[in-house]
């Protein structure tokens, strides 16, 4: 049985939830998210809290439970808090930019590396580090780990772009003559 999909979604003041046949619209003081839901799920919304409930005990209504549990409490976060993930540059000569909505990356490369932002994604850089906040979490996770991806830190000096609560396993290098 889903650990996750019994406990019920506290909705803070300020959110609204509306129900469609297939879709959760949630609004809130950040912005607006829709949350599709899945045929074999029932949604109750009573008091500031949801709750969800399988119709049946098959398997795809047992997966499906926990994850369109997460999807909407995500939504609520997200309209409420909002999501920020944080990245470390690191390296000699290294180092992040912010053009209106493009960053751009020179992390060792012949060129400059330009990422443009998402709809709905904010960023700040402040020397070495880059904050992205957004109200939607996988956009936020998804976009971090793009920019992860251009240079991800190497195992022996950690040059390279991290979260910033990421450990690096490193590496001893070769020793020298004796």
């Amino acid at each position: 049985m889903s650990r996750i999909g019994k406990e019920p979604i506290n909705v803070p003041k300020g959110v609204e939830i509306k129900l469609d046949k297939s879709r959760v619209q949630v609004k809130g003081p950040k912005g607006e998210l829709s949350v599709d839901l899945h045929s074999k799920i029932d949604i109750n919304v009573d008091n500031e809290v949801i709750q969800l409930s399988r119709i049946d005990n098959s398997r795809t209504a047992r997966e499906q439970w926990g994850l369109r549990r997460t999807l909407l409490n995500n939504a609520v976060l997200g309209v409420s808090k909002g999501f920020e993930k944080t990245l470390e540059v690191i390296g000699v000569g290294y180092k992040a930019d912010l053009q209106g909505q493009i960053i751009v990356l020179n992390v060792g490369y012949s060129h400059p590396v330009k990422i443009d932002l998402p709809k709905g994604i904010d960023a700040k850089v402040e020397k070495n580090k880059i904050v992205l906040s957004g109200i939607d979490k996988q956009a936020v996770g998804e976009l971090a780990a793009v920019i992860r991806r251009v240079r991800p830190p190497e195992p022996y000096k950690g040059k390279g772009i991290k979260y910033e609560n990421e450990q690096i396993r490193r590496k001893a290098g070769k020793s020298g003559k004796k």
